[in-house]
């Protein structure tokens, strides 16, 4: 087993769980994902092999068929998928947030129509908040919901879905003005509603269009897509938690989870970048030696490996903090920019070491050095985690003047 990236204090059962995942990854994810990548092609036999395992319900109460497991055990299998292959890891986490959502914040109703089945991976989740003039500043959403008797009709454009075509549940937030007078602060007039789908592309439902996916850079396979609401009928009950007005909460409780899933994939890229680098350091030879020989080499593995340690502990510290029931944003906001950032360092001294190899798609770090950037932009840039990590500092730390 590899010395880096260990975790202290786990019980015997999530050392199974993250052994059988391993073993998943090495032997179903890694020898095929760069081929898969390279065609862009979504993965279909990983997704049902992590089906089979009970991956999609690890967080789901074991009353409604999931494992019942914790934030950790879920974020170091998160690590484990990103290390073979980050687009499987975005498949699994975009799920994971909607389900995490319900289950926090569903009725009773919502939870027991939609949680067995989420489990199961019946039913595969999809979230959106984001829109084409949108960035950062969720304050700023357009997309509609007005009521109409025991409907609501949603109109506006999404983008940047994650699943957006193989999912059939997407949790959308758009502004509600119902119940909240004018001049009420934009946050506090935003819900979440659970817009149930067909999985595919075109008009998956009325009033609800998937154009297509989305050509990227990197992070391929998985289909990032835009999602356009028409007339969208959905009925009143299938308002996450039943009342409007909270969305933009529910939404921020999700994102701050899914920022440790963030900084879990960063550490999971990171190592598998580092053993890819350490192992062709000793195969590539110049001036009679193996590379990995030459101080210089040297020194750039011992920086890659502090990197990948000191973002493991961090992501291994936010998720234990969700987990005991305390607030985490500045836990989450300092794990996923360290983990984002350094994984991004960490590919690109990987990328040095292979030299003019790792600009061949026949090796692997070429796909990694793709898909790094992502985890700069996913979940809040490096300048919102800066800002968050900031106001929380002089929360903690008021002077008292």
């Amino acid at each position: 087993m590899a010395r880096l990236a260990q975790t202290a204090g786990l019980t015997d059962v999530q050392q199974e769980i993250l052994s059988t995942v391993r073993d998943f990854v090495d032997k179903e994810i890694i020898p095929v994902a760069t081929e898969l990548e390279h065609r862009d092609e979504y993965p279909q036999a990983i997704v049902d092999g992590l089906k089979e395992l009970g991956l999609f319900g690890l967080m789901i109460p074991e009353e409604y068929g999931g494992l019942g497991e914790s934030l950790l055990t879920y974020a170091l299998c998160v690590e484990e998928i990103a290390r073979g292959w980050m687009s499987v890891s975005g498949i699994i986490n975009t799920h994971f947030i909607v389900a995490y959502m319900l289950k926090q914040h569903g009725t009773r109703e919502q939870k027991e129509h939609f949680l067995p089945r989420m489990a199961a991976g019946d039913i595969r989740g999809a979230f959106s908040m984001s829109e084409p003039g949108l960035g950062s500043d969720v304050s700023a959403i357009t997309s509609k919901a007005v009521r109409d008797g025991d409907e609501y009709i949603l109109n506006g454009q999404k983008m940047w879905l994650t699943n957006g075509g193989t999912s059939s549940l997407v949790a959308v937030l758009v502004r509600s003005d119902e119940g909240h007078p004018e001049g009420t602060a934009p946050h506090k007039s935003m819900t979440t509603f659970l817009v149930e789908k067909e999985p595919g592309f075109g008009e998956v439902r009325p009033g609800l269009t998937i154009p297509g996916k989305i050509e990227k850079m990197g992070y391929k396979g998985v289909d990032t897509t835009e999602m356009i609401m028409d007339g969208l009928r959905v009925p009143a009950d299938r308002v996450l938690g039943g009342v409007t007005g909270r969305g933009f909460y529910q939404m921020m409780d999700g994102v701050e989870v899914g920022r440790v899933n963030v900084a879990a994939r960063g550490c999971g890229v990171a190592q598998r970048a580092f053993e890819l680098g350490v192992r062709y350091a000793q195969q590539r030879h110049t001036f009679g030696k193996p590379i990995a020989h030459h101080q210089a080499i040297q020194f750039k593995l011992a920086e890659m490996a502090t990197k990948v340690e000191a973002a493991h502990a961090m992501m291994v510290n936010a998720a234990r903090k969700k987990d005991s029931g305390e607030r985490n944003d500045l836990e989450a906001g300092m794990a996923k920019y360290l983990a984002s950032e350094y994984c991004k360092e960490v590919v690109e001294d990987a990328f040095r070491i292979h030299g003019g190899y790792g600009f061949s798609k026949e090796y692997e770090i070429e796909r990694l050095y793709r898909e790094a950037p992502m985890l700069l932009i996913g979940e809040g840039t490096a300048e919102i985690q800066k800002m968050i990590i900031g106001r929380r500092l002089l929360e903690e730390y008021r002077f008292q003047g």
